[in-house]
C-alpha cells in the first residue's frame, strides 16, 4: 500500500479563537468544500464543537454524481491547537488528515498535513496519479480562496 503525503498552509488575519470556533465546528466543512461535490453530514452532532472520539458522516459525490458515504471519527483534540481526523470507513485504504492552528503576528496559520492511501494496488496507483492527487489539491485551493474570502473582506 502506498501512502501519500501532502501538506498545505495559510494564514488568516483573524483571531486564534474566531479560527478555533469555525474550524471546530463540523458543519463548517461544508461551506469550505467545492459545491460540485455535493457535500452533506449525515451526522447530528455535526453542530457541536469538535472533541476526541467524534464520529462525523458524511455523503459526497466526488466522481460522476455517484454518491459514497464516508466516515471519519476526530482521533485527538487539543482546544485552539490541533484536531486530526481519520477514516474509518469510505474510499480510501488510509485517511489521517491533521489541522494545526498557530498564532501569529499577523493572525493565525493553519496547517494541514494528509496522509492518505488507496486500495487496489497498482491501479489505486493510476488511478490516485490520473484523478485523486489533482482533485485533492484542487478541493485545498478552493478552500484557501473561500477562506480568504470570507476572512479578508
Amino acid at each position: 500500500m502506498k501512502a501519500y503525503s501532502k501538506t498545505w498552509t495559510l494564514e488568516l488575519p483573524i483571531s486564534m479563537a474566531e479560527a478555533w470556533s469555525f474550524f471546530s465546528r463540523p458543519e463548517n466543512l461544508e461551506k469550505i468544500t467545492p459545491k460540485h461535490m455535493q457535500f452533506n453530514i449525515l451526522s447530528t452532532l455535526a453542530s457541536t464543537e469538535m472533541y476526541a472520539g467524534m464520529m462525523i458522516r458524511y455523503q459526497v459525490r466526488p466522481i460522476l454524481n455517484i454518491p459514497m458515504h464516508w466516515t471519519t471519527e476526530i482521533t485527538h483534540c487539543k482546544d485552539m491547537e490541533y484536531f486530526i481526523d481519520e477514516q474509518r470507513t469510505g474510499p480510501f485504504a488510509l485517511w489521517h488528515h491533521e489541522h494545526h492552528f498557530r498564532s501569529t503576528p499577523g493572525g493565525v496559520e493553519m496547517k494541514d498535513m494528509l496522509t492518505y492511501s488507496l486500495p487496489l494496488g497498482f491501479l489505486g496507483r493510476v488511478v490516485n496519479w490520473l484523478f485523486i492527487s489533482i482533485q485533492i489539491d484542487s478541493i485545498f485551493a478552493y478552500r484557501e480562496q473561500v477562506l480568504r474570502n470570507k476572512f479578508t473582506s
